[in-house]
């Protein structure tokens, strides 16, 4: 008798602990709404039904241009490329840029996060918007890992490459178990997310309102799910070898990285150059996004790089 009152005791126990976990998750998730038509009219851009579901896109430039791909990083959506995108579609190139799947505007499907689901977008997105390859990719941190897994697989559809503060080496996925890890994200984690991207600048005072401006997507749901799926599943990827197969390739490759990078610190931009050939361009005072702190010199090189013809390599 008394075994069986113990037993319905740590049995009482054990739901009431689940009762206030579950209650806890509710509570303190800041995922509220879901991301559907109705929001959708609301944004600027485009949308387009690809393999994976709906990508948000803006594109612009004349329909001649030349093919440039802007990717951005791992939770900030394509605003991130704003100064750069116009520039570059006033220098007369055709410029996409793109929500990854889980981020900004784009769907999120509850999917593994990898090199695969990244690379499938990019080539749905390339024949759904009927782009002439060989296309230049630009790839932000996160998207710098992006970039060069496309590139290693499909190096006859890129013709140049800029790296700006490139994700480049395997980073261990968390020790905690992958729905934990969703746990204490959506109850801890994503409290201090929106302010923690100021630490990518050098002069976080200069950009004001970029903290409310992610913040816009956190309510949406998914979001989370595809930040913790990301870095189980993509970051510990060999992305060091993609960077080796591409160098094969003799692609040209401008890297740009901010001297203050506290994300991605500047001292990884040599471990780049021993792994590529590259053209090199270090930005004084600026953190993790140059081409934000320093626009009109890292958007000026950006264009010049991607206006030169490739060079002609011998059989």
């Amino acid at each position: 008798m008394h075994k069986r009152k113990l037993s319905y005791l740590v049995v009482g126990v054990l739901l009431v602990i689940g009762f206030c976990l579950i209650s806890l998750y509710h509570i303190r998730n800041l995922e509220t709404e879901e991301l559907d038509a109705t929001v959708r009219q609301q944004v600027t851009g485009q949308f387009v039904e690809l393999s994976a579901r709906s990508t948000h896109f803006e594109l612009a430039g004349p329909d001649t241009g030349q093919v440039v791909i802007l990717v951005h990083g791992f939770s900030v959506p394509y605003y991130i490329w704003d100064g750069t995108f116009e520039k570059l579609a006033g220098a007369g190139f055709r410029v996409l840029r793109y929500d990854l799947f889980g981020r900004g505007y784009s769907d999120r499907p509850d999917v593994v996060y990898d090199s695969a689901l990244y690379e499938q977008q990019l080539l749905d997105l390339i024949a759904a918007l009927d782009l002439k390859a060989p296309v230049s990719l630009a790839g932000l941190s996160v998207g710098g890992g992006i970039v060069m897994s496309f590139a290693a697989r499909h190096p006859q559809k890129v013709r140049k490459i800029v790296l700006v503060d490139p994700l480049y080496a395997r980073v261990a996925p968390p020790s905690a178990p992958e729905w934990l890890a969703r746990y204490r994200t959506a109850i801890w984690d994503s409290y201090d997310m929106a302010e923690n991207q100021l630490t990518d600048f050098y002069h976080p005072e200069r950009f004001p309102d970029w903290a409310d401006q992610y913040r816009v997507q956190m309510r949406y749901k998914g979001f989370q799910r595809a930040l913790v799926s990301t870095r189980f599943h993509f970051m510990p990827e060999a992305h060091q070898e993609n960077y080796r197969r591409v160098n094969e390739t003799g692609k040209p490759v401008l890297l740009i990285w901010g001297r203050e990078d506290q994300t991605l610190p500047f001292a990884g931009s040599a471990t780049v150059r021993d792994m590529l050939r590259v053209e090199f361009m270090p930005v004084d005072e600026a953190g993790h996004l140059p081409h934000l702190e320093k626009p009109a010199l890292v958007n000026a090189r950006i264009i010049t790089f991607l206006a030169e013809p490739n060079p002609i390599h011998p059989e």
